[in-house]
């Protein structure tokens, strides 16, 4: 993962400002509540989230119903109910997401992102809500290798991972460019690795388990990882709802339903593909350096 887990080469700001995202709004089905307890009351505020609808299990669209669904919508539904807040939810692509939050074009965005020293530069984060390991998945009747040391030390094998994320950072950083494969989505990696033309896929664990569900006759995860991290919500910098989403995710945590929506997503059950949902926006175009 964005998912999750991305590092973004930054396009300049200006040139996202103003660049209105294709998609219209998504409305989370989810009626507003009475917030709980003693959570800050937002007074039914709308809450532009920015959403890729790409990236199993954060945010999809699904082919056979038309309905967006995921980890996202599940948590900010709960989120809002708790805070009196509504989430509208307007997809783009992940390319262009980071920028187009630290621009001010949207009120937060949730993606699966990594929380790290340089996206913070520009975006605030909110606390973690789960911590995932970047780990290796190759095939299961792959011999060759039996651990990521092992791929390492063999320079003919190929690391594939999606652009444009901390997964594939760490890829170069662990065999170097010429052996790495960048894809535009996870879900072209991983079939890259099934059909033989890659030798492993560089992936978060929380991700990785969803494709093992799905092929797990084919597919696999090495023993260890490669670096442990947190993923959270970016905001604009000075955004004065990171303080009552970190209140809120307190609260999920402590009362258990944080785990619950984790367990449903994150699970071996989860079965849906890439070719179950519809593909995502389309990048804008970087600016020339």
């Amino acid at each position: 993962m964005r998912r999750t887990i991305r590092m973004i080469g930054l396009v300049a700001l200006a040139s996202l400002i103003g660049v209105a995202c294709a998609a219209q709004p998504r409305v989370a089905p989810t009626p507003t509540q009475a917030p709980a307890g003693a959570l800050p009351d937002l007074g039914g505020r709308e809450i532009k989230v920015a959403i890729e609808n790409a990236y199993l299990p954060f945010n999809f669209v699904r082919l056979d119903t038309g309905k967006a669904d995921g980890w996202d919508y599940d948590a900010l539904a709960e989120i809002c109910r708790r805070l009196n807040c509504k989430p509208v939810f307007q997809e783009i692509a992940w390319d262009n997401m980071i920028a187009a939050v630290a621009a001010g074009q949207f009120d937060m965005a949730a993606d699966g992102i990594t929380i790290t020293e340089e996206r913070a530069k520009v975006v605030d984060f909110s606390d973690g809500y789960i911590s995932v390991q970047q780990r290796l998945m190759v095939r299961k009747d792959d011999t060759r290798v039996d651990s990521i040391e092992a791929f390492k030390n063999d320079s003919n094998l190929k690391l594939a991972t999606q652009k444009g994320t901390t997964n594939y950072e760490e890829a170069l950083k662990l065999v170097g460019e010429a052996r790495v494969v960048a894809f535009d989505t996870f879900g072209d990696a991983v079939q890259a690795l099934i059909s033989k033309d890659v030798d492993a896929v560089i992936i978060d664990d929380t991700a990785g388990q969803g494709y093992i569900g799905v092929n797990a006759d084919q597919i696999r995860l090495l023993p260890g990882s490669l670096v442990s991290q947190e993923l959270g919500f970016i905001f604009p910098k000075g955004s004065d709802l990171v303080a009552p989403f970190n209140a809120a995710l307190k609260s999920m945590r402590e009362d258990g339903t944080l785990q619950k929506i984790n367990d449903k997503w994150f699970g071996p059950n989860f079965k849906l593909t890439y070719d179950d949902i519809k593909p995502g926006p389309t990048p804008l175009p970087t600016a020339a350096p």
